[in-house]
């Protein structure tokens, strides 16, 4: 998506509401992590209500997007020292050069052992991390705040819409 313009409407009462006409960021959640990042939108993928809107990538609520998934990958290496973004079958084949490792403590590193531990991530997010993009859904209204906030899609909602996905391109 291209550059951001956002306007300003003055509405009843002599208030004002941010119209959103185009966004090329927004800040998203990772409910099952409770974190949120902002990262950048790359285009829409779905819309229940037109695929028109999808075809002129129009920012709507509940439009399903995909984003970037650089600020979620960088946060789950630091936290859990795990880099998602890697393929399974490459590190068994090849040596994948490795980066210089951080210096730690100790306690450091107990600590991301124990969350290594306990860590589950569902596969077809884990999947989505390696081909950089990330499926998320507007939860803000865009033509009204001038934002696009979000959510990240798991589990059956987001197997739900990846079957809408499917059928949509046949």
């Amino acid at each position: 998506m291209v550059g951001k313009r956002i306007r300003r409407v003055r509405v009843r009462g002599g208030n004002y509401k941010f119209r959103a006409l185009r966004l090329n960021e927004g800040n998203f959640s990772w409910a099952s992590e409770g974190i949120a990042k902002k990262t950048k939108i790359l285009e829409v993928k779905y819309n229940a209500s037109s695929n028109e809107l999808v075809r002129t990538n129009t920012l709507v609520k509940n439009a399903i997007i995909q984003i970037d998934s650089n600020p979620f990958k960088t946060w789950y290496l630091k936290k859990y020292g795990v880099d998602l973004a890697q393929k399974k079958k490459e590190t068994k084949t090849t040596q994948v050069e490795q980066p210089a490792p951080v210096k730690q403590s100790n306690h450091v590193k107990r600590n991301i052992q124990k969350r290594v531990a306990e860590r589950a991530i569902d596969p077809k997010v884990a999947e989505q991390f390696g081909q950089q993009r990330l499926f998320a859904c507007i939860s803000s209204r865009p033509g009204q705040s001038g934002k696009a906030d979000g959510y990240i899609l798991e589990g059956k909602e987001l197997e739900f819409y990846l079957k809408k996905i499917e059928a949509s391109k046949k």
